[in-house]
């Protein structure tokens, strides 16, 4: 087979095109789901059991058992749509004078963004350079180019906003920033497509046409349908630089068998059955009685067997080294031969040796000088060498001929089940076959050699390391790459075969390579001393493999193999992210092909993201019903529509049950709503360098809470500055009271921590700062503890202040990965004097951890985390009294005096947040007023909370005795349950101590109602007894 040397490769330059236009955006109109007020009654009454159910876990001093996510899933209720109608024209700047709706909708908060980010040219590094914060510093990627055939599933919306949230991250930071989209041409499915297009609407095969007039046909179909992930890619916020988008110009799945398995394939006329062992016996020549038997699972294969292979040191096998065995349909004589590589453990220890249809066979056959037989032809038929009564047969109704021929010959001996992966086209449905085909490689292990000590001397960093181990494997055992496809779409093999009616003698053709048939010829001349006029050439029809276009990208996306301003900027790439099964297929061949044609590694470091799975650790797979489309996620999906998409592809029946079954148990109320800024937290949110990323649709809805919690805060931040608020510089800001300064000092610590995420690509660590600070710093306390300040006349100038600081840098610091949420809040806050700082918030500076590293307090932190510990125990003791509408009297006692100056500094706080009336100090030693509960805050510490005139105790004494026992009753169950073991018996160690501290609770809490009605009964009762 012909090698053709890598050098001689220069492929055309792919086009690029012009972005593609956005749907316009749609106007702003509430649009309620089907019995809107029944919905709203249905969400009061769903709030109302929340809080109740609330109310009780607080008494039970433990969390509600959490639900799974399936049950989770179940429970989500349709939420009011809004939807932006202002008319605005496509790639204008949306309208954000109006106040905001009452709740989230990403809906409203997504429309109108990305057409005006894109026109304004915010994700071009030409823009980035002009930036007040540019650092002069260059930042570039390349999206892993999907096939333009298909659509992005989760998997590829991991990738999309891994990269976009550091590509925004770097832009924010100042600097210039290029990422290059693209899409594969997909050789072997773009054929598939465009073939049964021809066919369904015309009657045409594709050899019915020319060459040209079938590329242009491929053409026509990829202008008009190969847009949807580009679409996609838009929907998700993806910041690529359109203007530079490239084309790159098959598929074999694996399907494991548990064993007989029967499968209907295209073609043949009745079911065939797989995930069996056939066992023939091979007769040994010159004995009667001697025999060997050999296993195979593909018996059409028999007619072209050449010889029957034994390991060496296989001892059933030794006396019958170098004799010979008589084919069992043809009676001709083969070899029985020795090699290593058999497996004697394996069945009989024997196998057929068939080099025309096996890649192993292939090799063996080479090692031994045995020439193959093709029998099975490119249509899938028997060929002349089997003769007759084979030939022209389909290869599987061949099958049962031969079966009953070797029954009939007494040389069947049996079948039995055997699990084995079967390779199966995911374009036909069809079982792969392996012929032999004239071929043409690139000699990789040079280029190997040179990639493996990229690698080895940290020239090249792998991200996690552990990926290093399967690198240095994989190109210490790295052969010749068949780089030919035999297909019409893709770039074509530049190789021209030279005819000359002189060479007939010669067995060897005569190729030469060129990047056009010019250069061949000038080539071919030169070689042969004739000239090229009065040479015939005749090209390859061939055509290169994706995966070669592919590697090629990161370089002929910026103009390679011209010299291009982009190519001299940007190349080698700053960064490659993309999927871990992606590290061989392509992040390889990338740097091989990279380093030989440019002379430079295509990237220093790659970072490579885990699998997404479903809930379940299932890997997403049609079959199971579990392949999401982004967009359902995004915009939410009916069930029915789910079950149509199924419908709609390529299952088998048996395929398209299962599926079905799967997609009504997991999303039985179809998917909600999520949208796109949750759903690429949620994506970012997992650790996604190390194991699988395990994601549930009930995940990203709960970030869509969260993203209404922002908008909540951001709507109370808007409405307390007000009007006439004018922003003061940062440098200028003085915080008023602790609490200002406390909020500052987290905002501080949150910046470091999304600096630190975004520096060591930890996105999790950013979003779990981010989390943190939005929701447990600055909605859960901040904001509660501000709102009575506010009310104060006159007015504290400083907390307005706070709040528009944390609401700017909060927002910017979310930026990158919520970031259509952060431009349709940021742009309503107050401009600062002498206008805004920037346009868009995606092009507004990151705040660094330096610029706010004058806030950080970690000491006040500290403290204020006593502070809220201390809150806790408050709310406990009224869930516990039930104070649902009051609010008690508290007294706070520490024989330490720091403990004491600790909460004096944050008396009000605590009486805010602990949802109590005036709190004081209580001197060390003093004792507490009659009538007053107690509870240890620390060892040195207590809370005195007042009772008398606010709990009944007549009414309460019931309900603490029936809840007493309801969880006496829950504590005896677990007792009588025998002890289990690991992490059960750990969680039924915890939950009896939780039990017992509650009975505990609720005994002292009854003997204080008791005292209470001893110390101050009520008119008409009789002391307790």
């Amino acid at each position: 087979m012909p090698h053709l040397p890598l050098t001689s490769f220069r492929p055309p330059l792919w086009g690029l095109r012009p972005s593609r236009g956005l749907p316009r955006s749609r106007p702003l109109s509430t649009q309620s789901e089907p019995n809107g007020s029944a919905i709203s009654r249905r969400n009061r009454e769903a709030k109302q059991k929340r809080l109740r159910e609330k109310q009780a876990s607080l008494e039970a001093g433990i969390a509600p058992k959490s639900k799974s996510p399936a049950e989770s899933s179940k429970a989500w209720t349709p939420k009011e749509r809004v939807l932006y109608e202002i008319p605005t024209e496509h790639g204008e700047k949306k309208d954000v004078s109006r106040p905001l709706p009452p709740a989230y909708s990403p809906q409203y908060v997504e429309a109108a963004w990305y057409p005006w980010w894109v026109r304004e040219g915010f994700f071009k590094p030409e823009y980035q350079a002009r930036l007040p914060q540019a650092t002069g510093e260059t930042f570039s990627m390349c999206i892993p180019p999907p096939n333009v055939t298909g659509s992005l599933h989760i998997g590829h919306a991991l990738t999309v906003a891994i990269q976009d949230a550091l590509v925004r991250w770097h832009r924010m930071r100042g600097d210039r920033v290029l990422w290059v989209p693209g899409s594969d041409h997909a050789g072997i499915a773009t054929q598939a497509v465009v073939e049964k297009q021809l066919w369904k609407e015309r009657g045409v095969r594709r050899h019915e046409l020319s060459r040209e007039d079938f590329l242009r046909e491929v053409w026509k179909w990829k202008e008009e349908k190969g847009g949807e992930i580009c679409e996609q890619l838009r929907a998700l916020g993806a910041s690529l630089d359109w203007d530079r988008e490239c084309f790159t110009m098959d598929t074999v799945e694996s399907r494991p068998l548990p064993g007989r398995t029967e499968l209907q394939l295209p073609g043949c006329p009745t079911p065939v059955s797989f995930g069996l062992l056939f066992s023939v016996a091979f007769p040994v020549d010159g004995e009667p009685d001697a025999e060997v038997v050999v296993g195979t699972t593909r018996p059409e294969t028999l007619p072209g067997d050449v010889a029957v292979a034994v390991h060496p040191d296989d001892s059933r096998y030794t006396h019958l080294h170098g004799r010979q065995l008589c084919h069992p349909l043809t009676g001709q004589l083969l070899p029985l031969i020795t090699d290593c590589t058999v497996q004697p453990h394996l069945g009989t220890g024997a196998v057929k040796v068939t080099p025309a249809h096996s890649p192993a066979d292939a090799e063996l056959g080479a090692r031994h000088g045995l020439s193959p037989r093709s029998v099975i032809a490119e249509d899938g038929t028997m060929t002349a060498l089997c003769e007759d009564w084979l030939q022209g047969l389909h290869r599987f109704v061949a099958r049962e001929k031969i079966l009953s021929a070797l029954r009939e010959r007494g040389l069947f001996r049996g079948l039995q089940n055997h699990p084995m992966v079967l390779p199966i086209c995911s374009r036909s449905g069809d079982v792969v076959e392996y012929l032999l085909k004239s071929q043409w490689f690139v000699r990789c292990r040079e280029m190997g050699e040179q990639a493996a000590k990229a690698v080895e001397s940290g020239a090249l960093d792998l991200s996690p390391s552990f990926h290093q181990k399967n690198w240095q494997h994989w190109f210490s055992h790295i052969g010749d790459w068949c780089v030919s496809r035999q297909l019409w779409w893709g770039h074509r093999i530049p190789a021209y075969l030279v005819v000359e009616e002189h060479a007939k003698g010669e067995t060897e053709d005569f190729w030469v390579v060129g990047r056009t048939e010019a250069e061949a010829r000038e080539v071919a001349a030169e070689l042969t001393g004739r000239p090229g006029a009065e040479l015939t050439l005749e090209r390859d029809p061939d055509v290169l493999d994706t995966w070669f276009s592919s590697a090629l990208f990161p370089f002929s996306a910026l103009g390679w193999p011209r010299e291009t301003p982009d190519l001299a900027r940007f190349y080698p790439l700053s960064l490659l992210e993309t999927g871990s099964d992606l590290l061989l297929f392509w992040v390889g061949r990338m740097v091989m092909l990279g380093t030989q044609l440019t002379g430079q590694l295509p990237f220093s470091k790659v970072l490579l993201h885990s699998m997404v799975r479903d809930r379940q650790g299932r890997k997403m797979s049609k079959s199971l019903g579990n392949v999401l489309d982004p967009r359902d996620i995004i915009s939410g999906v009916e069930l029915q529509v789910l079950q149509d998409k199924l419908r709609d592809g390529n299952l088998d029946p048996a395929e398209l049950a299962i599926a079905a079954s799967a997609q009504r148990k997991d999303f039985p109320h179809g998917i909600p709503e999520c949208g796109t800024d949750a759903l690429r937290f949620t994506l970012c949110s997992h650790g996604a360098l190390g194991g699988d990323l395990h994601l549930s649709v009930s995940e990203v809805l709960s970030f869509r809470h969260f993203c209404n919690k922002i908008w909540n805060a951001l709507r109370f931040i808007l409405n307390a500055l007000g009007e006439e608020f004018i922003p003061q510089p940062a440098e200028e800001l003085s915080p008023a009271s602790r609490m200002d300064t406390w909020i500052l000092s987290c905002l501080a610590r949150t910046a470091q921590d999304c600096e630190r995420g975004f520096l060591t690509r930890e996105l999790s660590l950013v979003t779990h700062a981010l989390h943190h600070f939005w929701l447990h710093k600055l909605c859960d306390v901040y904001l509660e503890a501000v709102k009575p300040v506010l009310s104060h006349s006159p007015r504290p100038l400083e907390p307005p202040q706070v709040l528009f600081f944390c609401a700017d840098v909060g927002l910017r610091l979310l930026a990158p990965l919520m970031p259509f949420l952060a431009e349709e809040l940021w742009q309503r806050l107050p401009p600062r004097p002498g206008g805004p700082s920037a346009p868009s918030i995606c092009v507004a500076p990151y705040p660094s951890a330096r610029s706010l590293e004058h806030w950080h307090q970690p000491e006040l932190e500290r403290r204020f985390s006593r502070v809220q510990e201390s809150v806790q125990v408050l709310r406990a003791l009224r869930a516990t009294y039930q104070l649902t509408k009051a609010r008690p009297r508290v007294l706070l006692q520490s024989s330490e005096p720091g403990e004491q100056g600790l909460f004096e500094a944050f008396l009000e706080p605590l009486g805010i947040l602990g949802y109590c009336g005036a709190v004081g100090l209580l001197p060390p030693g003093a004792a507490a007023p009659s009538g007053w509960v107690q509870a240890a805050l620390s060892d040195t510490s207590q809370a005195y909370m007042e009772l008398q005139g606010l709990v009944d105790p007549q009414t309460h004494l019931p309900r603490l005795a029936a809840r007493r026992h309801k969880l006496q009753k829950q504590l005896d169950g677990l007792l009588a349950q025998p002890p289990s073991e690991g992490q059960a018996e750990t969680q039924r160690q915890q939950r009896l101590s939780s039990l017992q501290l509650e009975l505990s609770k609720l005994d002292k809490a009854a003997s204080h109602l008791r005292q209470l009605m001893d110390d101050f009964p009520s008119p008409g009762s009789s002391p307790s007894p």
